[in-house]
């Protein structure tokens, strides 16, 4: 079994609710509340500058020049259409500037970007992985539902096709065979360590759907 698969098998119930929690049904059937919606793209506007940071962490730290090129590719992406799908998104839902700018964080966002900035600073190429790939790949794991009709709602159905299609494929493919190819070189002490920031960030992945909602499925 792969590493990836690993940590992946680790998690399991903690990401299988995730994938399956009621904010990721409801914008598949384009429910979710606009007080909801509301919430959930205010905190999570606040990863995207931590998440490009986190990104250049690992254009700077890959061991390799090939995986470095894809690292700067995926910034520009990052950079382009997803902020602009923010930009929009806000201001389809009236969103004023101080919650765009500085809202009050939700203990998940205010963890999460803890988490990213940690991994950044540590400039430690295995943990930048292990936060990147959990943090693409369980959103394609909720997006991709082949047989699933996507939404009517502009913001519900844009989003989730941010995070599926081949490119999106193809860009966690690649976080997961470099987290394969550079976990198999780690001693006793890093894999304890990547281990430990691949379960907080699926952790926080859950308590970040739940927190929409005031913090629990059933609020």
């Amino acid at each position: 079994m792969s590493f990836s698969a690993e940590l992946r098998d680790r998690t399991a119930s903690t990401w299988d609710a995730a994938v399956a929690h009621r904010f990721v049904d409801e914008l598949w059937s384009g429910r979710v509340e606009p007080r909801v919606l509301r919430t959930y793209l205010v905190q999570d506007h606040q990863f995207v500058d931590s998440f490009i940071a986190l990104l250049g962490a690992a254009v700077a730290s890959a061991d390799r020049a090939e995986p470095r090129l894809v690292h700067a590719r995926q910034l520009g992406l990052i950079a382009g259409p997803e902020s602009n799908f923010f930009a929009r998104a806000l201001d389809a839902l009236d969103v004023p500037a101080p919650d765009r700018t500085a809202p009050a964080l939700a203990p998940p966002t205010r963890d999460f970007l803890e988490l990213m900035d940690t991994a950044r600073v540590g400039a430690d190429y295995p943990t930048c992985l292990a936060v990147l790939l959990v943090a693409e790949w369980l959103y394609l794991d909720w997006a991709d539902r082949p047989d699933a009709e996507p939404p009517a709602d502009p913001i519900h159905r844009e989003w989730i096709e941010l995070h599926r299609g081949p490119a999106f494929e193809a860009w966690v493919a690649f976080l997961r065979t470099e987290f394969d190819r550079v976990g198999a070189g780690l001693d006793a002490a890093a894999r304890d360590r990547v281990t430990a920031a691949f379960g907080r960030a699926v952790e926080l992945e859950l308590a970040f759907f739940e927190a929409a909602y005031g913090g629990s499925e059933g609020a």
